[in-house]
């Protein structure tokens, strides 16, 4: 009789404890997929934009820079306080960089109708 009463009150237990973990896996299972689809994609989408901006800054930092700082090295040691001559070194490679860019671009063509 005894054994009677110890399988009656195990049976309850296990299915209470198969439903419980039934329940623990749907919701791990839903969890996994939402990280899947939404949370990991815009993990990833902020990543690029916080990555993307320092990036563009420091290109524009560096696009700032690297002319004054040609211009000066130029005009302190190259020409010795001659400015002039720094700007105009530095036009003259400007302009060349253009014209050889000019001469690359592609002819445009016009259909007649």
């Amino acid at each position: 009789m005894a054994a009677d009463s110890e399988q009656d009150q195990a049976a309850p237990t296990s299915t209470s404890e198969e439903w419980s973990n039934r329940a623990i896996d749907a919701v791990d299972t839903v969890v996994d997929v939402v990280h899947d689809r939404v949370v990991r994609p815009a993990l990833i989408g902020g990543r690029a934009v916080v990555f993307g901006t320092l990036i563009a800054f420091v290109f524009l930092v560096a696009l700032i820079l690297i002319p004054v700082a040609l211009i000066r090295l130029l005009d302190v040691y190259a020409f010795s306080g001659r400015v002039w001559a720094s700007d105009a070194l530095f036009g003259a490679i400007l302009c060349a960089a253009g014209f050889y860019l000019w001469s690359l671009r592609g002819r445009r063509h016009t259909s007649d109708s």
